[in-house]
């Protein structure tokens, strides 16, 4: 038997969601194939299986959250194999998970506790039967404990349950009908009754992405020092080189966007302004010797930041294609883990959407994000006079413990000079 642990597939993975089981009961397996799709704290992952085998139990079940290292299922020999202690009612997948070794002992009770009492006279145990058989029994509407077994030591497999089928078609009798669910209990008390004014609250299924989204967030207002250092820049000149960078890239098919260009003036900033390319993390300064920019990209029900590695040594026809198509995987939520790891700054761009200027969160352990804001016309004024001017409002939030705050007022007004002399973004 080998059993399936839940994998860390990221970083800043803690638990997972067992999406969807790819593989079912008594399905053979080989290396390679998808065993079950797991949603983690950034996207839906697929897990290959390691070996050969048959998937002989899954241990829980779709929509079931598990840590990191908890058993998920088992691979046996044969589609009728086994795991220990299948006879045994199943645990609850939290307590399943906790590794023995962080378990803490329990007290000593003051009294010695009771003997347990035996099983009532003429109830007989539970009988020993494979996955595979209970899922057929359930499949076939089969009360699997008024079968004979004609396994080891009485263990009902596959063929007593499809013998059982077969008789029960060949005498007609109806299928055993499945219990029914017992009543939920009234929902009385609950938060959202505070709210009900004849138009009922509905409580909302969460992603696991969200949930992660909303812990780590938290975590960074509550522990990271923030600062917002704001600068509107002037962007007639950044508009008018997207113009003429898109007319020479037109036979490729790649278009350049305002964020691509924002994101290599960002990373060309960041190779001048080293001290901002930085983490603080357990009381230590990591200065980072590579620049990887993240691009926050929304996806349905959460955020995900998929991140540019080396980012400074990137052409603008790259940038844009790679941030293209890495978007375009986070939504389909087939991200790989190494795409969505190692930033080292992150930028967010909510201009599409109209929002003139915003205060972005920190993604920790990276050290700042930039908020950028949507291009808009603006009454500057030039030679003393006013006229009207394309304009992008930044803010750039910073963790007080990594930088300081003339550290990145110079970090910005430079990034402010490359992006209002754009030539400066790929010389």
């Amino acid at each position: 038997m080998t059993e399936i642990y839940m994998p860390r597939l990221s970083d800043t993975m803690e638990e997972g969601v067992i999406s969807s089981w790819v593989k079912k009961v008594g399905d053979k397996v080989a290396s390679g194939d998808v065993l079950v799709e797991i949603e983690t704290d950034k996207a839906v992952m697929e897990y290959e299986a390691y070996e050969d085998g048959f998937l002989v139990e899954q241990s829980v079940s779709e929509g079931d959250t598990v840590p990191i290292g908890a058993v998920i299922g088992v691979l046996g020999d044969s589609p009728d194999a086994v795991p220990e202690e299948s006879g045994a009612p199943a645990a609850e997948p939290a307590e399943s998970a906790a590794p023995a070794a962080e378990a803490e002992p329990a007290p000593a009770p003051a009294e010695p506790e009771p003997a347990a009492a035996p099983a009532a006279e003429g109830t007989a145990p539970r009988p020993l039967s494979s996955p595979l058989a209970r899922r057929l029994a359930r499949e076939y509407g089969l009360d699997i404990e008024s079968i004979d077994g004609s396994g080891p030591k009485g263990r009902v497999v596959r063929a007593d349950i499809e013998a059982a089928a077969r008789r029960q078609r060949e005498s007609g009798a109806p299928a055993a009908a499945a219990p029914a669910a017992a009543p939920a209990p009234a929902a009385a008390g609950r938060p959202q009754d505070a709210y009900d004014d004849g138009r009922a609250s509905e409580e909302v299924k969460i992603s696991n992405v969200r949930k992660v989204v909303a812990r780590r967030l938290t975590q960074s207002k509550q522990e990271v020092p923030h600062f917002y250092l704001r600068r509107t820049i002037d962007a007639e000149a950044l508009k008018e080189f997207r113009g003429q960078i898109n007319e020479q890239l037109a036979s490729t098919g790649v278009k350049v966007s305002f964020n691509d260009l924002i994101v290599k003036a960002v990373a060309t900033t960041l190779a001048a302004h080293p001290e901002c390319n930085t983490s603080w993390v357990d009381d230590r300064l990591l200065r980072h010797g590579r620049i990887n920019v993240g691009v926050a990209v929304a996806v349905e029900g959460g955020l995900v930041v998929p991140v540019l590695h080396d980012t400074d040594a990137m052409p603008l026809s790259q940038i844009a294609t790679s941030t293209r198509e890495l978007a375009g995987r986070a939504r389909d939520g087939k991200l790989k883990p190494q795409e969505m790891s190692g930033g080292t700054f992150s930028v967010s761009n909510l201009g599409m959407f109209g929002v003139d200027s915003f205060s972005a969160v920190i993604n920790p352990p990276e050290a700042a994000i930039l908020a950028v804001g949507a291009m808009k016309q603006q009454p500057v004024v030039r030679d003393g006079e006013i006229v009207a001017r394309n304009t992008i409002a930044l803010e750039l939030s910073v963790d007080h413990r990594a930088i300081d705050g003339a550290v990145g007022a110079a970090f910005l007004k430079d990034l402010t000079d490359v992006l209002e002399n754009p030539m400066r973004i790929i010389l």
